[in-house]
């Protein structure tokens, strides 16, 4: 594949939050003192080297802004304070970005007052359409029962019909993206074409990483890793009790232990992480914290709206404030709506899904380059 310069990429890059790439030299400490980085994802060095050199492909090819677990320690040794860290984040906003069909992600990044917007109005066409239907079908003094103004329905109805509806709509928008990762990183560049076997080899790669972030966890500071994985694991718990076990979690008020313990457990550690998080960017008390992209903060408020609704909606059902639960229930899935379809597929959230596939299809580009080697060496012999 031919690499094309591109002028004005690193003034580009400034939008979504890179430093001042101009000021690194390329003398490589940044990559000595990283624990992830080893041949051939030699980071953060040699992306911000195609940065400046405006090799627009080869970044959107590469790997290496995913590897990376923005821990911090290269811009803390950096000679030349170039902040080699926040260039890496900068570089999966841009990726993101351009690995989504829709243009979203590039909009919201470029543009927090266009990602607030976008919140809003998808919140009050939410808030709008199921007060419609409550209205409509019940009575919102009655949370639960045959008047219950919006009840959980099973598989063929209520809330929980709108929930798989929006699941599988998302699960296209990731799909896709997915999909066009794969065709920049492996697909287009028939030099990086792998087999099917090694695809299969390694696809055990997905969910260890997506579950355990384990290679988070070789990094020097390990409270990082310990906050990120109590907000993925707490995440990933509430959406499989809700996308699951709706009906369960909405009844009441009696506590059903099976599913509200579970359910409780995780907003608690969602709201404990996502207030450790943003007390950090305020302290600037972590490397990783330095900086901050607006689109971090957007994130973590609407994490933290949805979770505080959340669990104020179950405590005023369980006090028997019927009124009161039906009114922050609509305010708590207006947030959730903007949070999946639109944070989710475009924003912070996606990183859940990339940096394990990221980390998947470096496995499969080393498997690949593995039995070429073997092949040419058997040849060789033969």
């Amino acid at each position: 594949m031919t690499a094309v310069m591109k002028p004005g990429l690193m003034d580009d890059l400034r939008v979504y939050g890179a430093a001042d790439v101009a000021k690194c030299f390329n003398c490589g400490t940044c990559s000595a003192v990283c624990v992830h980085s080893e041949a051939p994802y030699v980071f953060p060095r040699k992306p911000i080297h195609y940065l400046q050199l405006g090799l627009e492909s080869k970044l959107e090819g590469s790997l290496e802004p995913w590897l990376c677990y923005a821990c911090g320690e290269c811009s803390e040794q950096c000679p030349k304070k170039a902040e080699p860290g926040e260039t890496m984040m900068s570089l999966r906003r841009w990726l993101t970005s351009r690995y989504d069909f829709t243009g979203l992600s590039r909009l919201f990044y470029r543009s927090w007052r266009a990602e607030v917007a976008a919140i809003v109005l998808v919140a009050l066409v939410t808030a709008a359409g199921f007060l419609a239907v409550g209205f409509s079908a019940g009575d919102i003094r009655h949370y639960d029962g045959p008047h219950a103004f919006l009840p959980a329905g099973g598989w063929t109805g209520g809330v929980h019909l709108f929930d798989w509806g929006m699941a599988g709509v998302l699960l296209v928008l990731l799909l896709t993206n997915a999909a066009r990762m794969w065709w920049f990183t492996l697909g287009r560049d028939r030099d990086r074409r792998a087999p099917l076997s090694s695809y299969l080899a390694a696809l055990y790669l997905l969910p260890l990483h997506f579950f355990t972030q384990r290679n988070y966890a070789q990094c020097e500071r390990k409270r990082p890793w310990v906050t990120h994985l109590v907000l993925m694991l707490s995440y990933v718990t509430m959406l499989v009790l809700i996308m699951f076990f709706l009906r369960d979690m909405a009844s009441g008020p009696r506590v059903d232990w099976r599913v509200h313990v579970p359910g409780l457990v995780a907003a608690t550690g969602l709201l404990a992480a996502v207030i450790i998080n943003l007390r950090g960017r305020l302290r600037r008390s972590w490397p990783q914290h330095a900086h901050s992209h607006e689109s971090d903060w957007i994130f973590l408020i609407l994490l933290l709206y949805v979770t505080f609704t959340g669990v104020l909606q179950f405590l005023l059902h369980r006090a028997g404030l019927d009124l009161a639960a039906n009114v922050t229930y609509v305010a708590h899935l207006a947030g959730v709506v903007p949070m999946l379809v639109l944070e989710v597929p475009f924003g912070k959230w996606s990183h859940l899904a990339y940096r394990p596939l990221a980390l998947y299809f470096a496995r499969v580009r080393r498997h690949a380059a593995a039995a070429a080697t073997s092949a040419v060496e058997e040849a060789r012999a033969a």
